[in-house]
């Protein structure tokens, strides 16, 4: 079987804005903005909570949660949580971290959990001899005491029906494995069409607690 060479797309904000001229698709990508400090306040008094990440970059490096916790601020990296008192404070902990680098804010989603631990699901679709081919739907669920699932973070890999059964429920496996499934179909056919020889896509989604899937994000050099 032949793969196709996959062309490459990194900026997360580039691909974001593509999906987001569907509206069947936008329904299903969390509201985001590019960093700074006004469109942080904003999104931090909409949402009370948001993630801040690499606009290029990969494998849950760099990506930071953001909280607004009545007049203080909650900033957790890695395993790590710290308060801070004033805004200009968080400002200045979050630009020390990002070192000039691009980055974009994404209203953060409460995602449903198995023991307390988050779960995402990873949905590899590859081009093979021209058609479009699933090659992997997991589950990916994080470490303890870590919010991102990355496996390369120490996150624990499972089916997504084991996932979502342990998650959600049994009678939600098959809906939200086609929900998903028709996600991919339609943000790849955009993709394709805005930037052909695309042919190696990784989508990573969230079901929140309330059984909405969201698109946290689309690589085009999933791992």
């Amino acid at each position: 079987m032949e793969v196709t060479i996959s062309r490459q797309l990194a900026s997360k904000w580039l691909k974001t804005n593509t999906l987001l001229s569907n509206p069947y698709i936008a329904r299903h990508i969390p509201p985001s903005r590019l960093f700074n400090a006004g469109n942080l306040r904003t999104m931090l008094s909409r949402y009370g909570m948001v993630v801040v990440k690499p606009v290029r970059g990969a494998g849950g490096i760099g990506v930071m949660k953001v909280e607004s916790i009545g007049r203080s601020y909650r900033l957790t990296h890695k395993s790590s949580k710290r308060t801070f008192s004033s805004f200009d404070g968080l400002m200045r902990a979050l630009n020390a971290s990002r070192r000039k680098r691009s980055y974009l804010i994404q209203k953060g989603i409460h995602l449903a959990t198995i023991g307390g631990r988050p779960i995402d699901y990873r949905v590899k679709y590859v081009k093979m001899n021209g058609t479009w081919t699933y090659r992997s739907m997991v589950g990916r669920l994080a470490r303890r005491g870590l919010f991102v699932t990355n496996l390369c973070r120490g996150g624990t890999q499972m089916t997504a029906a084991q996932g979502i059964r342990r998650s959600l429920s049994s009678r939600l496996v098959g809906p939200k494995k086609r929900q998903m499934r028709q996600l991919t179909n339609a943000s790849t056919a955009l993709l394709e069409s805005r930037y052909p020889g695309i042919g190696s896509l990784g989508y990573d989604y969230g079901i929140d607690r309330n059984g909405h899937i969201w698109m946290l994000e689309v690589n085009t050099r999933p791992q």
